[in-house]
């Protein structure tokens, strides 16, 4: 281990007085959690571990760190398809025991009754549906040592310096610990099965290499008041079997070990970057998408702007303009380091609407002004709406992981819903103003669910996906905000008596079909093909408000129905 580590890695070791730390705390602390899970691009459930383990993170950004390794059967690539395994990760997932995928393990521990399913008594590999609450009792526990870490790159070196401080508030039961130091990349677009982003799934927090070798390097004492301090410096290749390496998209997470399986603690950081060719050299990195606009509207562009220049940005002049229009001006402040990233939402523009616009960014010259325009097209809306808007949701058996939005062309939410239940139809009925909106359909697993329409006030669909909308869909329409119900194959219908208790009397509706639903559009009632004069038993309604939705061709009406007990 040590001849592989000495001819990459240079590290320097110091063991002073515990006054000497620089970073990490003296007083004792909650154990930090790491959150080490075994992953593959084949893997269909393993998007749905990705988010479980990312909303634990969400929820403790200081004290909860991951590791995403890429092994086993799942993680093999096909042909053209990138290689995320690495060296360390057979052995690593070996010694969890895991009994399938995606699994992972919390500091690498054994939770008696909480070991996966398939798994035997005593193992460390957990199924993602305890993750979160095995986090979070490791959480409340306290620590016998705390770790802090700082790292730094040299760009045009392409050189990694990783410092790490461990101080130990108690005694550890081993007389040797090991300390790790894992180099993961962020970012990376690649295929993933059930992510439902083909091969543009965005892979987060992925093992790339161990920099202190498969299982660290042994720390003495570990005594009480102990503290190590130590430097590692590693020269990043270009590439990790044939993966790029983005160095802006770099992370370390450190650990320490009492053997090869119980994780003490750990900690984290985001690397700072020095010695870059340019000291100016601001980067229009992105344009975010811009949804079909209505005609003579405006909206507000929003860029991702990456610093590539030694010096921080505290001001940037952007220039912007539509179809070749009138170009508008915006002066950025703030502080952007080197190699970060900001995202700048930049004043509303008029323009003058075409069939496909074109917007383009300029950013002010500086020292390399190849990295400084960018644009991106965007459609004017064709469909327009009455203001009555009518959403059908037709969820899987996984109806909790779906969510939609209807948004005003200023982004902002005008009407929401979800969750729903697992296999059933709901429909929901909206009165919109006037103004310019987008219907937004979110599966949170990725691989989308069943039929979604949304329709006007005429039974017009106006957006249609089968199901297959992976992450999500939009669709864009306009809204006149005028009410339109009666000019429809039904407008002579009627319903009665209204409010009912037992048989609803439904006129003028023959060859139609009869739905009901409650108030959050969940489907209680259906009947097809019913007589001129039909009579449906509600009987079995509880008392409350409900929607009758009557449809006949591609024309559909929707009353208010409420029942009397």
């Amino acid at each position: 281990m040590f001849k592989k580590l000495l001819s990459t890695v240079v590290f320097t070791f110091l063991m002073v007085a515990a006054s000497a730390q620089t970073i990490v705390s003296t007083s004792p602390e909650n154990k930090n959690v790491i959150l080490e899970e075994f992953t593959g691009i084949h893997c269909q459930f393993c998007p749905d571990g990705h988010a479980r383990a990312q909303a634990i993170k969400d929820a403790n950004p200081e004290d909860v760190f991951l590791i995403n390794i890429h092994v086993g059967g799942f993680a093999i690539p096909n042909n053209g398809e990138p290689d995320f395994r690495t060296p360390y990760g057979e052995a690593i997932k070996d010694q969890s025991q895991l009994a399938g995928y995606p699994a992972g393990t919390i500091n690498r521990h054994n939770f008696p009754g909480f070991e996966m399913n398939g798994s035997p008594s005593g193992a460390t590999a957990q199924g993602r549906g305890t993750w979160a609450t095995t986090a979070d009792m490791t959480l409340d526990e306290s620590s016998y040592l705390n770790m802090a870490t700082e790292a730094t790159i040299d760009v045009q070196a392409r050189e990694l310096t990783v410092h790490v401080e461990s101080y130990y508030t108690g005694d550890s039961p081993e007389a040797t610990n090991l300390l790790n130091v894992a180099l993961l990349q962020n970012n990376t677009l690649g295929p993933q099965t059930g992510g439902g982003l083909g091969n543009e799934y965005v892979h987060q927090h992925r093992l790339v290499e161990l920099i202190t070798g498969q299982w660290g390097e042994s720390v003495s004492p570990t005594t009480e008041g102990s503290f190590i301090d130590r430097t590692y410096t590693y020269t990043i290749p270009a590439d990790y079997n044939d993966v790029p390496v983005k160095l802006e998209d770099l992370e370390i997470v450190v650990f320490m070990t009492e053997t090869q399986q119980e994780v003490i603690s750990g900690n984290g950081a985001i690397p700072t970057y020095t010695n870059l060719p340019f000291d100016n050299d601001a980067n229009l990195v992105s344009i975010s998408e811009i949804l079909d606009q209505c005609e003579g509207t405006s909206f507000t562009p929003e860029i991702e702007v990456r610093n590539f220049g030694n010096d921080p940005i505290t001001s940037l002049d952007i220039e912007y303009s539509v179809n070749g229009g009138a170009v508008e001006t915006y002066t950025f402040t703030g502080n952007v380091a080197a190699y970060q990233a900001a995202t700048i939402t930049l004043p509303a523009i008029s323009y003058t609407s075409q069939s496909t616009n074109t917007l383009n960014v300029s950013l002010a010259d500086d020292e390399n002004n190849a990295n400084n325009d960018s644009s991106i097209n965007f459609d004017q809306t064709t469909v327009e709406s009455v203001a009555n808007v009518f959403v059908e949701i037709n969820t899987d058996q996984y109806g909790s992981e779906v969510f939609f939005e209807i948004t005003d062309n200023n982004g902002s939410v005008v009407e929401s819903g979800g969750p729903f239940g697992n296999n059933q139809t709901y429909v929901l009925d909206f009165i919109l103003d006037a103004g310019c909106y987008n219907f937004h359909i979110i599966d949170t697993y990725g691989d989308g669910g069943g039929a979604v329409r949304v329709y006007d006030g005429e039974g017009t669909i106006i957006f249609e996906t089968n199901g297959s909308y992976g992450s999500g869909a939009r669709g864009g329409f306009s809204s006149n905000g005028t009410l339109n119900i009666d000019d429809n194959n039904v407008s002579k219908l009627a319903i009665y008596p209204n409010p009912a208790s037992d048989i609803l009397n439904i006129q003028n509706a023959e060859n139609s079909t009869i739905q009901i639903f409650d108030i959050t559009g969940k489907l209680l009632i259906s009947r097809s093909n019913i007589s001129n004069n039909a009579q449906i038993d509600v009987a079995s309604l509880t008392t409350g408000t409900y929607f009758v939705k009557i449809a006949n061709g591609n024309k559909f009406q929707t009353q208010k129905l409420i029942i009397a007990q």
